[in-house]
């Protein structure tokens, strides 16, 4: 049983991660969030290590990557660090809480770096529109680009704080590749999957001018009954610093088959 089948089990019956590891249940080193701003995607211990690998995930209606209409991904400038503004000849900027992203891409075997992979990565603005998609912004571009890892596996995005839209809990997409070549051409990606935000986090910021309707919609989700999330978020969930007036940072450990 794969180890978000075996949560989604443990929850329905009531145990816990420890009780998981005494039955021999724990599938890898990776070692339970102990709160829900915490993510570490993986551990080492007694000289090995795995990673769980991030799980796959829906691209969504409006990735913009060629796969469903718009495609960004073979456009001048789309290999950028800061998203809030659009590009490739096209105006416009966002507004919103500032939100550094900051992702280390490893191997899901070893749990060791890996460089030079590409990451493209969207989501929506803190109304909860797709540029290139929704009503009155399929003239922007906004909210959408790509970057290389380092040496390190590191790379990160600014942008703002996603808003809250009906039916989804607040998260963000994203598509790994190989090489920052290969993320010219969508069918070139080994994962696609989706950051979850932390509610304690989204309540601070949805409270700030700008993202009234986010405070309703969030109301009515829950990782739980998130059609994406509600069979385990605890790959995918960011750990969180910052505040509203100096903005935040979500970072997350993404691993992927080498």
């Amino acid at each position: 049983m794969d180890r978000r089948r075996l949560l989604r089990t443990a929850t329905r019956l009531g145990l816990g991660w420890g009780a998981l590891q005494l039955f021999g249940c724990g599938g890898d080193s990776t070692t339970a969030p102990t709160t829900e701003d915490t993510n570490t995607g993986g551990s080492s211990s007694g000289g090995t290590a795995s990673c769980s690998r991030i799980p796959e995930e829906t691209a969504g209606p409006y990735p913009g990557d060629g796969s469903n209409g718009a495609n960004v991904l073979n456009q001048t400038g789309v290999v950028r660090s800061d998203l809030r503004s659009s590009f490739a000849g096209l105006s416009g900027t966002v507004s919103g809480v500032v939100l550094t992203i900051d992702l280390t891409i490893v191997s899901a075997t070893t749990c060791a770096p890996l460089a030079n992979r590409a990451v493209y990565l969207w989501h929506c603005d803190r109304a909860g529109n797709y540029s290139l998609y929704s009503s009155g912004v399929t003239n922007q571009n906004w909210l959408r680009g790509v970057q290389a890892a380092d040496a390190n596996g590191k790379l990160s995005f600014t942008t703002i704080f996603p808003g809250c839209y009906s039916g989804r809990w607040p998260h963000i997409h994203f598509e790994v590749f190989n090489t920052l070549a290969a993320a010219a051409d969508y069918r070139n990606k080994v994962a696609t999957s989706q950051i979850a935000l932390p509610k304690a986090t989204c309540d601070v910021v949805y409270a700030t001018a700008g993202y009234e309707s986010s405070v309703r919609n969030l109301a009515g989700v829950s990782l739980a009954s998130d059609n994406v999330f509600s069979d385990g978020s605890q790959l995918q969930l960011a750990t969180m610093s910052g505040d509203v007036t100096n903005g935040y940072r979500a970072t997350l450990t993404v691993a992927v088959n080498a």
